[in-house]
Order: C-alpha cells, then sequence, then structure tokens
C-alpha cells in the first residue's frame, strides 16, 4: 500500500501518466536549463515529449526508492506493480479513508493539472506541454474543473478595481 501511495504521489506531483511513471529510468533524470533536476521522457500514448521539473516531493520518492530491491531488479526509478494491481489498492485506500469516489492512478494526474499547477497560477500553455499534449485543448478539460481558481482570480481583480475606484473618488473630494 505504501508502493502504491508513493507511485500516486509521485504521479501527482509529475502529471506522468502510469504506464510512463513506471518505465523511467535514471536515464530519464537529467539537469533542466535551470540546472535542476528534471524528466525527460516521450510519452507512450502520443510519443510526445514530456520534460518536467521535479518538485521536491517528487525529488524525495526517487530518493527513497533509488536502492530499494525492486528497483534494483527492474533498472526502474520507482516500484513497478501492474495497473489492475495499482487501481485494485488504491480503491482499498479509498474505502479505507471513506472516499466514496472511485479512485484510480489517473486521478494523480488530473490532480497534477488542476490542484498542483492550474489553481496555482500555472498557465494553461505551460499545463499542457508538461501533460505532453499534443493539444491544448485537451488541457482544457483539466482547466473547467478550477472555478474556485476563476473565482479567487476575479476577487483579486475586484479588489483592485473597487481600490482605484476609491481612489478616484477620494481625489475628487480632495
Amino acid at each position: 500500500m505504501e508502493r502504491v501511495r508513493d507511485l500516486f504521489i509521485f504521479s501527482c506531483y509529475t502529471g506522468i501518466s502510469y504506464i510512463d511513471v513506471i518505465n523511467l529510468t535514471s536515464n530519464n533524470v537529467l539537469k533542466g536549463i535551470d540546472g535542476n533536476d528534471w524528466i525527460f521522457t516521450n510519452r507512450q500514448k502520443t510519443k510526445s515529449p514530456v520534460k518536467v521539473p521535479l518538485l521536491k516531493k517528487a525529488k524525495d520518492l526517487l530518493i527513497k526508492y533509488h536502492d530499494h530491491p525492486m528497483t534494483q531488479i527492474t533498472g526502474t526509478l520507482l516500484p513497478v506493480i501492474s495497473n489492475e494491481k495499482m487501481n485494485l489498492y488504491l480503491k482499498e485506500i479509498a474505502d479505507a479513508c471513506g472516499l466514496k469516489k472511485n479512485l484510480t492512478f489517473h486521478m494523480a494526474r488530473h490532480t497534477f493539472a488542476t490542484t498542483v499547477t492550474l489553481s496555482n497560477g500555472v498557465p494553461i500553455e505551460t499545463v499542457s506541454k508538461l501533460l505532453g499534449h499534443t493539444k491544448i485543448a485537451s488541457t482544457q478539460i483539466y482547466a473547467r474543473v478550477v472555478e474556485r481558481k476563476v473565482s479567487e482570480d476575479m476577487q483579486v481583480l475586484m479588489n483592485k478595481i473597487d481600490v482605484s475606484d476609491d481612489d478616484r473618488i477620494n481625489q475628487k473630494k480632495n
């Protein structure tokens, strides 16, 4: 269960799909343009290139499994588990947590797109690149669920406009 959780969390912080996560090797971790560790790979589904800077939580998981017996045997960065078993265990985890949703590995990718990136102000074009989408329309599906972000952004705008209006009124009074 710990390995299942860790693989899921890794995807939450990288946006990398199940099949691409379990195929990662040390050859996929390189220094990026900023000098930090990045994952460079090609999506198996679309063959499109994916370059993802490693956030601390994801990097910590790679360190955790660096000398793990399973990764030593397979040569992968993370322990390999079948997609069927992964989703079966995620269902057990969801049940244990009292979640009513059908928790699947793909939800980690969804979490990366919505909660980790878009909700924190990462532009949709960047998210699209990070996810390895060939069309921005694929990424826009994730953007629709970020109404809270839209509300927060508009509140900032309203506050600026309201302050500007108040300032103009006060200047006219003086």
